[in-house]
């Protein structure tokens, strides 16, 4: 049995943080809603978020026969969430840039509160090979097996079992690339394999996760070339873990959908459908967002992403307890939870 939880609560208003768009938006992708609370795990913990008007609610729940503080929990959410960035100043700097170009309505009026989460490197890496040629709903899909399969179980709560997000050495074990591909990673199996070997084998000695991590205080150059070297990271992947991970605020993840936005909302001089991105578009696209919204590009273009994602508020990763239990009790059917199947 967990013990009663014991809340606290940061005052902070949805305007600086909203977390039903900034958990759903494409950064991150392991966030559960079960019966309205916001939960994820880190190495020893279920962090549990709420939110109303003026407050986000914290708990958590520790692995078993471990220990921890609501300190610890607090410290972890500033860092996350990167809470000391007055996200207001950033948006009206936003609004002024983007008046020019507003048609209607003005997505920074109408999406607040979506800042850029400062995820774990390592997590970050793998859950975006994931993302390759992907939606939201079945990386997210992914993600969950990566943990059930190859984490370590943290605890339970509200009838669902937690797991940690596996290391590179779990993921590097022999038979890891059949088991992924059972599960219908497809090609991205080998990438995660061939990944995770990398950075625990001799022969690649530069690729560590100490390095990996150390690239926040890199410049964006040694950042992006580093991740290059990995399986499956292509160039819009690595500025995806830039951004989201490596404290790279201004660089703006670019694809077709990207591009598009560029042509149709900012008078961007290219063709209206292009069939492949090439290096000198790809980089002069990324100019052209930064020329316009700053220093903090890579934030600005996450709002634009979110203004036009049509699955924004579809569901993904949102449970309700007590509607499984009664279609369990309707349709006995065995059902592990320890084991998701995803369609490649």
């Amino acid at each position: 049995m967990t013990k009663e939880l014991l809340w606290n609560k940061i005052p902070i208003i949805q305007t600086e943080l909203n977390l039903s768009k900034v958990l759903r938006c494409g950064q991150t992708f392991r966030w559960k809603n079960i019966n309205h609370e916001w939960s994820f795990t880190t190495q020893d913990r279920i962090i549990l978020l709420k939110q109303d008007d003026q407050f986000i609610h914290y708990s958590h729940i520790m692995k078993h026969d471990t220990n921890g503080t609501s300190s610890q929990t607090l410290d972890f959410l500033h860092d996350y969430f990167s809470l000391d960035l007055k996200l207001a100043d950033l948006y009206t700097s936003w609004k002024t840039s983007h008046k020019k170009y507003e048609k209607g309505i003005s997505p920074f009026d109408a999406f607040q509160g979506i800042r850029i989460i400062r995820q774990d490197p390592w997590e970050c890496l793998i859950s975006f090979i994931c993302s390759s040629n992907n939606n939201v709903k079945r990386i997210s899909k992914m993600c969950d097996s990566l943990c059930s399969e190859f984490g370590t179980y943290i605890n339970e709560y509200n009838d669902y079992k937690y797991y940690s997000f596996p290391t590179a050495e779990t993921l590097a074990q022999p038979d890891v690339e059949a088991k992924l591909r059972d599960l219908g990673f497809g090609y991205r199996a080998k990438y995660i394999h061939q990944t995770a070997m990398k950075f625990t084998s001799p022969d690649f000695p530069e690729i560590t996760i100490e390095n990996l991590n150390s690239l926040r205080s890199k410049d964006y150059t040694e950042a992006h070339e580093f991740l290059l070297q990995l399986t499956g990271v292509g160039p819009k992947v690595a500025d995806c873990i830039c951004l989201m991970s490596l404290d790279k605020h201004d660089i703006v993840p670019i694809d077709t959908h990207v591009y598009q936005i560029a042509v149709r909302d900012f008078k961007y001089k290219g063709k209206k459908e292009l069939k492949t991105m090439n290096k000198e578009v790809y980089h002069q696209i990324r100019t052209f967002f930064k020329e316009i919204f700053g220093d903090y590009a890579g934030w600005a273009q996450s709002v634009l992403f979110a203004a036009d994602l049509g699955d924004l508020n579809n569901g993904t990763n949102i449970i309700d307890i007590k509607k499984e239990i009664s279609k369990e009790k309707a349709e006995p059917v065995s059902r592990s939870r320890k084991r998701i199947k995803v369609e490649a």
